[in-house]
């Protein structure tokens, strides 16, 4: 869906603020560099790039190709917050996002937002890769690059930094609107904020390969993964995405290669989860491509135990992708044999007893998993077994809660609306869409979907007052998200 921002020129326009553009902070001594010349604050409040990033999330959920696996959502998100916990600065939440995109890059957006693309699996070997380009990210954030950038450009292009902004977050999730309007707004000021974002990519290295070793990550994995990028550019007719992106001149990997040295070596191992999460993203995401490879698995298979897991789990997904189910069970089960209440483990079994039409043992194993109360993964996949096996009551008794806790996630929603359907309840069916909708920026027909719940129940009912005060808290999330969409 990106595959238009390929294009050196608006690769090297987003590289202007996208990349840049991160959220907030406010220094501590640990982590503070020279003032670059602005505020930061005069521009936008804390409050603002909440706001601001909440409706650019909603459009990116709305336009996006996000993966929204429940396994590789909660394991980016808990690397993430390992990270976010040694950061200074941090004055928002932090939400990772997964975006199935063979172009290696990363930004990070209002909100604290950082989104990765599916590639960084592909070309990270050890989790200390991935979480440096995440620190690096999180770091744009604390240094609140995106206010900087924009306080700079008002200065100097009072109107340019609104259309700016506005069409590079639209390109994000409609490149063909986003590049036109892109390449008319910023054709005038491309090379002021060109060297204004150089300034930002080296501060976010500084600041992240602090955060990546405070984290406990090898920070030589920061200069590492930089170097395989510019060798990859050096062997290639045109540079990876994230070169386009990020400004990468040999003075910054010369930085962070002298600053990893400057730090105690420490050798880390990654976790079994990072290379779970790099066969399912290879082995399930990879736009028709086979990376999943042999040689990949065949490597592992070779290495440590937790590599060892991992080719026989990416083997097992394989079977499960072609509907070799009972090939699959049985690399599984060695698995499961050694370790039954590993999520990732839990969850393909789940799949391969569905495969088999076998609803019972599915639910059976789900609910005897000892961590469903506290792991959203298992709760899902327990919803969706329920409704799998012809039991929608059970799953919307279980969606409830999921929803209640867990509102920002547009499959609970989904499969609520699944479930209330097939117990004809219409009103509520209804009501559980309306949630989608907003979620993915659809206020208009949110809003409509409620309309239509509050006219099938009872005048005056309790339910009835309930939807009509939803569509009230949509139409003031409208009034708010006004001004941010007619950017």
């Amino acid at each position: 869906m990106f595959t238009q921002l390929r294009r050196t020129l608006v690769a090297t326009l987003i590289a202007s603020l996208t990349l840049g553009q991160c959220l907030p902070a406010f220094a501590d001594s640990a982590d503070t560099l020279p003032d670059m010349g602005t505020s930061a604050g005069s521009t936008l409040s804390i409050g603002q790039e909440m706001q601001m990033g909440d409706y650019y999330v909603r459009q990116l959920r709305g336009s996006a190709p996000l993966i929204n696996d429940p396994l590789l959502t909660q394991y980016i998100n808990n690397l993430g917050a390992r990270l976010v916990s040694h950061a200074y600065s941090v004055r928002t939440p932090f939400h990772f996002f997964l975006i199935n995109n063979d172009e290696l890059n990363a930004f990070a957006f209002f909100g604290g937002n950082v989104v990765l693309h599916s590639a960084l699996f592909r070309y990270a070997d050890t989790e200390s890769e991935l979480a440096s380009v995440m620190a690096h990210e999180i770091s744009h954030v604390t240094q609140r690059h995106l206010a900087r950038a924009m306080e700079d450009q008002k200065r100097n292009a009072p109107l340019t930094w609104v259309g700016a902004l506005g069409s590079i977050l639209l390109a994000m999730a409609n490149p063909q609107a986003g590049m036109a309007a892109l390449t008319g707004t910023l054709a005038g000021t491309q090379q002021g904020m060109i060297s204004f974002t150089r300034q930002n990519e080296e501060e976010a290295d500084r600041i992240g390969i602090q955060v990546l070793q405070r984290s406990g990550f090898d920070p030589q994995a920061m200069p590492g993964f930089m170097e395989k990028l510019l060798d990859q550019s050096r062997y290639s007719t045109r540079p990876p995405e994230m070169l386009l992106t990020h400004p990468l001149p040999e003075s910054r990997l010369a930085d962070a290669r002298n600053r990893a040295n400057q730090m105690r070596p420490v050798v880390v191992q990654s976790s079994e989860d990072f290379y779970m999460a790099k066969a399912r993203t290879l082995g399930m995401y990879n736009s028709g491509k086979n990376q999943l490879t042999s040689d990949l698995l065949d490597n592992w298979a070779k290495g440590n135990v937790r590599e060892q897991r991992a080719a026989r789990y990416g083997r097992a997904l394989q079977a499960m992708g072609a509907s070799n189910y009972a090939e699959a069970s049985k690399l599984l089960q060695p698995l499961l044999s050694a370790d039954g209440q590993n999520p990732w483990y839990l969850d393909l079994a789940t799949d391969i007893d569905l495969g088999q039409k076998k609803t019972s043992e599915a639910i059976n194993r789900l609910k005897n998993a000892h961590d469903l109360r506290n792991n959203p993964v298992l709760q899902l996949n327990l919803a969706n077994a329920y409704m799998e096996g012809g039991q929608p009551a059970q799953a919307v008794t279980l969606l409830n809660r999921y929803t209640f806790n867990n509102k920002d996630d547009t499959n609970g929603w989904d499969l609520l609306a699944q479930a209330e359907a097939a117990l004809g309840n219409r009103d509520q069916e209804l009501a559980a869409r309306a949630e989608n909708m907003a979620l993915v920026g659809r206020l208009d027909q949110a809003i409509s979907l409620l309309s239509s719940a509050s006219s099938q129940v009872k005048l005056g009912s309790l339910q009835q007052a309930r939807y009509d005060a939803r569509i009230d808290q949509f139409r003031q999330l409208q009034e708010r998200f006004r001004p941010y969409s007619k950017m």
